[in-house]
């Protein structure tokens, strides 16, 4: 500042030529004038150091979005740019939204980014098991994600039902035990609100699944009833059932970190959770739109009464017993205590064999010549 002082004094008094005066002082003649310049237009305030910064950015965001931006980040603390982008969009489409990166910066600037320690592992996708998942109802899935205490230090075991396609989350349900009839209660009422599916996929553990015939459960039997197709993934491959595995870690971040203090209180998340995920979250699978714009009911309805099971003229129909049995050639074999008091169905595929089923599903092969039930794989 002093310099520029003495610079300007010495132009101004006359004492060396321009060029002189800019030797003499080391600097060029450029900053010469521009010192000069200012000194003439503002006095000796225009010879302090100007900031470099822009007086004006064009791609500065505007106050009000910035306020809309955190308004959307309070009410959603789990989401990152990438769904608030697409949620802000569809509910102000008028408005100029910044980029993803501009929006990450305005939440950076207010101290609402979360510093990861490193770059998560993400489990590779699995397609194949889902490929013939092409439409709304086709398959859903159902599961408990994993249990966990109360504040009142009960048990609880949330149910969830979603559809593949539409990833709409059909049902989402604390229970204090996983029990059959409970998941039989809450599948009545969304098959009342949604219809039925073509499929319900699950991993093997019960009320799904069991070492009985054909993995048959009670719960699998009502469903098969129902024309349901129960599907089961592999032992120890949760990744083929992604889509709803994905899901379970959304709602345990945003409902259960902490726990409530009670079922009633969960719930309230819950169903506070099951509104937000199928009206207001974008999903970048559906193109940054929301569940509920994909989905529709499906066009089979729940029946009044569940109907009896009808096989086909070839097949022979025999009547599961009191005690798992049927009988068959003058012989009893042992099917399913599941299956007691349904009728099975069996097709021959040779003189002393026949493939032995329950509705749709194939259970064994009865060998006559052998007298037992083979048990597929």
């Amino acid at each position: 500042m002093l310099e520029r002082i003495q610079f300007v004094g010495a132009v101004e008094r006359g004492e060396f030529s321009f060029a002189e005066c800019c030797r003499r002082f080391g600097v060029s003649r450029r900053i010469g004038y521009k010192w000069w310049q200012r000194y003439q237009a503002e006095g000796a305030a225009g010879l302090a150091e100007h900031s470099r910064a822009p007086h004006h950015c064009p791609h500065a965001v505007a106050p009000a979005l910035v306020a809309q931006i955190l308004q959307a980040k309070h009410a959603h603390p789990q989401w990152g740019p990438r769904k608030l982008r697409p949620y802000l969009m569809q509910r102000f489409p008028e408005l100029p939204w910044p980029a993803r990166s501009t929006l990450g910066d305005v939440l950076d600037r207010h101290g609402l980014v979360e510093t990861r320690p490193g770059p998560r592992r993400r489990v590779p996708p699995a397609s194949a098991p889902l490929a013939h998942c092409q439409d709304v109802n086709q398959v859903w899935s159902a599961d408990f994600k994993g249990q966990f205490r109360l504040g009142n230090h009960r048990w609880c075991y949330p149910f969830t039902l979603s559809d593949n396609y539409s990833r709409y989350l059909l049902a989402c349900h604390g229970l204090h035990h996983p029990t059959e009839a409970g998941v039989r209660v809450l599948c009545q009422q969304v098959f009342r609100d949604y219809g039925l599916p073509a499929a319900i996929r699950t991993d093997n553990g019960a009320p799904f699944a069991s070492r009985a015939l054909g993995g048959l459960t009670r719960l699998a039997v009502w469903w098969l009833k129902l024309g349901i197709t129960p599907e089961r993934i592999a032992p120890g491959q949760p990744q083929q059932n992604g889509r709803h595995e994905r899901m379970h870690r959304t709602l345990k971040a945003e409902t259960t970190q902490p726990a409530a203090s009670c079922l009633a209180a969960q719930q309230r998340r819950f169903d506070q959770f099951h509104d937000e995920y199928n009206h207001e979250r974008p999903h970048e699978a559906l193109g940054d739109r929301t569940p509920a714009s994909r989905h529709r009911p499906s066009p089979r309805p729940f029946p009044r009464r569940v109907p009896r099971v009808e096989y086909d003229p070839a097949m022979q129909v025999r009547q599961v017993r009191h005690n798992g049995v049927i009988k068959w050639g003058g012989d009893t074999y042992f099917v399913s205590e599941v299956l007691i008091g349904e009728p099975v169905g069996l097709l021959p595929i040779s003189d002393d064999r026949w493939q032995l089923y329950f509705a749709h599903l194939p259970l064994a092969v009865l060998d006559h010549r052998l007298r037992r039930l083979i048990h597929p794989g």
